[in-house]
């Protein structure tokens, strides 16, 4: 959130170690998003309420209230309950001290609610028409994902509406949900409580059962408290997703100083547990990104926040660069273990695009499995090969690979990035904290390729590759840990596998500076 100028990132944390436990409110404030001061934590057990945990939640401004935290607390017989905590000083814009009142908890899963999967209260939203916030809960009945709605007129006392505000059946636990509006006609963010013409909204759900999250785009009816997803794309484990890879538990905020909606992401490590403990960390929040609707209405598209450039440093440059079958070219000149790339490929003609087999329709990851980096296709695989050896011993391939309807002669445009080959490190034994995991990750992209376009952005740090495809239409996330390519060992290169020629059109990458500690002053 942002409160006085200041940006507030909250996250979940282990004080005593690099496993999952003890878990706290860390909190790290920054001026610019980029640079960022760890303080003190905000919030973590000390009431009867949350003395097993003070887990997951949201932060809203409530006029005349300030900043007000709602957040899931363990109890001693492990029941989830709902709470809030409320900042010490107003006047201190770092918020460095919280307080959680003894009225608390303000919502108990006392109405036939699963007490065991009852967490991560959203973002709440005020309605002008009938003086209620609301906020949403995450859940479960069964195998069904569930959504609950509360209401309040005062902040505290909040009662559940007669029917959550959506659910699934056969998706299981619906964590950390998130739900805000986005415009139609308009390329800014809008505040949770916008309730205005020519708007969507977005229900977002992270599934604990598969480790990774899907949204629907749809209408939200205030009298009725109820939402609809649009039917366009699947409202389940095969929708549409903030991210196609190593992304969880994300969390969308307002920022009003620049009228835009920023999406946080985390991403969990995937080396092994024993990894973890001897670096004495896990787990990285992801570069901020801004959140939009598509022109088309029928999905979203993130990009890295603009703070990001004022870390660039050195930039080279390559274009027009014709790539045949089996050919590759270093980006050279910069440092590609922390680098920022945008490269645009021209794919000129789809006469050779293999056909594509309607069975993959809701299965990229499998069909990416099936046709890898180096499995010659037609138009493609192309893109670029990440934390490379210069003999391709180590690398993480991020590559498109175009597809042709078989009936409608449409492109279908594959999006994949695979850790397998990624590093030499093998696991050591049959220990499971002695296991890595290296998966492919894949999305479809939505694009009909009229001017034989295609653009990737991967922002490149040491062991975190975020790709953004088609402007941000397809985003995929890898984590990844060379032994090899590490540092100034590291390479860069564009490459295509496909019997089509393909041409860099343009290509521009930067080295990346490291962030600074953000300077409080006399704070």
């Amino acid at each position: 959130m942002v409160y006085k100028g200041v940006y507030h990132l909250f996250y979940q944390y282990n004080p005593k170690g690099a496993v999952w436990g003890n878990i706290v409110w860390a909190h790290s404030v920054s001026k610019d998003l980029i640079n960022w001061e760890a303080l003190e934590p905000a919030i973590y057990p000390s009431k009867w309420f949350d003395i097993n945990g003070t887990w997951s939640g949201s932060a809203t401004h409530v006029p005349g209230k300030g900043p007000i935290i709602l957040y899931t607390g363990i109890t001693d017989n492990q029941t989830q309950i709902q709470n809030y905590a409320i900042p010490q000083d107003l006047s201190d814009p770092y918020l460095k001290k919280w307080i959680k009142p003894d009225d608390n908890p303000i919502v108990r899963p006392d109405h036939g609610e699963n007490g065991s999967a009852f967490r991560d209260p959203t973002t709440a939203w005020f309605n002008k028409k009938d003086g209620y916030w609301r906020m949403l809960v995450g859940s479960k009945n069964k195998r069904r994902g569930i959504a609950y709605m509360y209401k309040s007129r005062d902040f505290k006392k909040w009662v559940k509406t007669k029917r959550p505000i959506h659910s699934k059946k056969a998706t299981g636990m619906w964590e950390c949900p998130d739900f805000f509006p986005v415009a139609i006609d308009k390329k800014t963010g809008l505040d949770f409580s916008y309730a205005g013409p020519n708007i969507k909204h977005v229900l977002k759900v992270s599934l604990d059962l598969t480790r990774y999250e899907y949204y629907t785009l749809g209408k939200y009816n205030t009298k009725k408290d109820k939402y609809r997803p649009d039917g366009t794309t699947p409202d389940g484990w095969d929708g549409l997703r903030f991210d196609y890879g190593n992304f969880y538990a994300s969390k969308t905020f307002f920022d009003d100083l620049k009228n835009r909606r920023i999406l946080w992401g985390w991403a969990n490590e995937s080396d092994t547990v024993n990894d973890d403990t001897a670096k004495g960390w896990a787990g990285v929040q992801l570069i901020p990104r801004t959140v939009l609707l598509d022109s088309s209405g029928k999905q979203l598209v993130f990009w890295p926040i603009e703070e990001i450039e004022t870390l660039r440093g050195k930039n080279v440059q390559m274009s027009n660069k014709k790539m045949e079958n089996g050919q590759r070219f270093e980006v050279e000149g910069i440092t590609p273990a922390q680098v920022d790339v945008d490269v645009t490929f021209h794919v000129g003609s789809l006469e050779k695009a293999e056909k594509f087999d309607e069975s993959f329709a809701t299965k990229p990851l499998e069909l990416c499995d099936l046709k890898g980096s180096n499995v010659t296709g037609g138009v493609g695989p192309f893109g670029l090969l990440t934390l490379a050896t210069p003999d391709l011993e180590e690398y993480t391939p991020v590559f498109f690979r175009v597809f042709k309807n078989a009936t409608t002669n449409k492109p279908k445009v594959l999006m994949c990035s695979d850790a397998k080959p990624s590093t030499l490190k093998r696991d050591t034994g049959t220990d499971p904290k002695e296991k890595m995991y290296k998966p492919s990750f894949a999305g479809f992209v939505d694009v009909d390729l009229a001017d034989g376009k295609i653009s990737l952005r991967s922002l490149i740090d040491h062991s975190v590759v975020e790709s953004f495809g088609a402007k941000g239409k397809t985003v995929i996330t890898s984590r990844v840990y060379p032994t090899k390519a590490v540092g100034d060992k590291a390479h860069l290169f564009v490459f295509n596998h496909g019997s089509e020629p393909v041409t860099v059109e343009s290509l521009n990458a930067w080295n990346m500076q490291k962030p600074q500690k953000m300077n409080q002053g006399a704070a």
